[in-house]
Parts: C-alpha cells; structure tokens; sequence
C-alpha cells in the first residue's frame, strides 16, 4: 500500500475528530456560559523518524513528512456576550472568576448564574447543584423572610442579612477538565476573590462563547478536508489495483 494511501487516511481521521469538537460546540451555542473547545494540530514526522531508525533533515525520502494530529484540544475561556433577562437569580460574572457548586459531595467550577430557588430557599444551578459561599458552604434565602436581591458584588440580600456568593480563579485555566453539564474539574485548589475584587452583573447571563457562523464555517471547511482525504484515497487505491491488474496480465 503506498505511503500516501495512509497519509490521506489519517488526514481523514484528524478532520473527523476536529468534526466531532466543532459539532460539539455548536450543540451548545445556546448553553449559557459554555465555553468551546479547539482543536490544535501539529505536523508529524515519517514513521521511520518517529521510530529513531533515521535522524530528520537527511533530504531523503523520509523526510516527505508524516502527517498531522491533534496535540490536544484546548478549551476558549473567552467571556460571552452579555444577556439582560431581568431575572433576579441570573448572575453573570464580569471577569475571569468561577462560581463553585457542590455535585454529590464533590466540589466544581461553572461560569453559568442562571440559577433558582428551591422551595427550602437553597440556590442552586439548573440541574439542582447548590452554590456554594467562599468557605464551601451550600447558601440561599429564608423562604419567609420577604424581598431579597443579588448585588453586583455577588452578595445575596436579604433582611439587612448579607451572604456572599463564592467566586473563585482556579490555578490554571488550561489545567481544568470539563465534566459535562457545563461544570469543571479544577486542578488544583481554587481562589476566593476577596470582596473588593468581586464584580457581577445581576440579572444579566453570559451567553456561550461559540461563534455560530465562524463554526459552521470551520464545519464546512474540516467537511470539505474529509472528503478530498477520502477522494485522494480512493485514487491511489485505483492507482495500486491498476498496477497491480498490470502485472498480473505481464
């Protein structure tokens, strides 16, 4: 099988799975606060390079290079555009902190403050996550206790009683691991902010950081990368059985 035939396959597979972290970020274009993902490519060297048998920059034939892959794929923490919905438990965050809530036991990161109350007062995320203050502890309202507000220091008001809202900076943003219903894994211990740093908007939502137009554009182009991979297969594997029926016919 020719070298080629195995250069254009694996060109196919690393368009595909750039496919798969684009179609990912345009299912989440309406998340709120869902931060996308992309993928980084670097070239690879020929397999005999990559195995030691032959030093690179010899201007032989194993220098015909071989290929790309994914690196890694990298996680854009660029703020979202904000949104007015005049709900008081939207919060959005101004700034690069996190909110921190509790997932059975386990502490995580979220920049999503379209929050509710439960009917025991407790502030929770959408899927029922209590929000934690800046020491870890779960916070909410007194159900009977009257009006209450978020300020834009992130405090929760209620009856002259102030409670703040933890917000947090993990150690490394790179270093964090999604884990699905837009929460994170941090990877160390995470910050409070102290209150003069504190700054939210209340009644406002950061919306996903997902480009739809630039997305379907680099799903239209990874597509078209797929399918000329794929063509330039098929052209050597009719290249090879041309010569191949050549043979047999000597």
């Amino acid at each position: 099988m020719p070298y080629g035939f195995y250069l254009s396959a694996n060109g196919a597979n690393v368009q595909m799975k750039r496919m798969e972290v684009i179609a990912n970020n345009l299912a989440n274009v309406d998340t709120v606060a869902f931060k996308p993902d992309v993928s980084v490519f670097q070239a690879r060297y020929a397999e005999a390079i990559e195995q030691g048998l032959v030093p690179p920059n010899t201007q032989g034939i194993n220098d015909v290079g071989g290929g790309l892959f994914i690196q890694q794929t990298l996680t854009n923490y660029a703020g979202g555009a904000m949104k007015h919905t005049q709900q008081p438990t939207d919060v959005a965050i101004e700034g690069d902190a996190f909110f921190m809530v509790d997932k059975g036991g386990e502490r995580f990161l979220t920049r999503a403050g379209n929050f509710k109350i439960q009917a025991n007062g407790v502030l929770t995320t959408q899927q029922g996550f209590p929000v934690l203050d800046p020491t870890g502890q779960p916070i909410g309202i007194d159900p009977t206790g009257g009006e209450w507000k978020i300020t834009n220091k992130g405090e929760l008001l209620q009856g002259g009683d102030t409670t703040p809202i933890g917000l947090f900076l993990p150690p490394s943003l790179q270093g964090m691991l999604k884990v699905g219903q837009n929460l994170f894994k941090p990877s160390g211990e995470p910050t409070p902010l102290e209150i003069e740093q504190r700054q939210v908007a209340p009644g406002y939502l950061e919306m996903s950081g997902v480009e739809p137009t630039l997305a379907m554009t680099e799903m239209i182009t990874t597509s078209r990368a797929v399918e000329a991979n794929i063509n330039l297969m098929r052209q050597q594997d009719e290249m090879v059985g041309g010569l191949v029926g050549r043979l047999l016919r000597v």
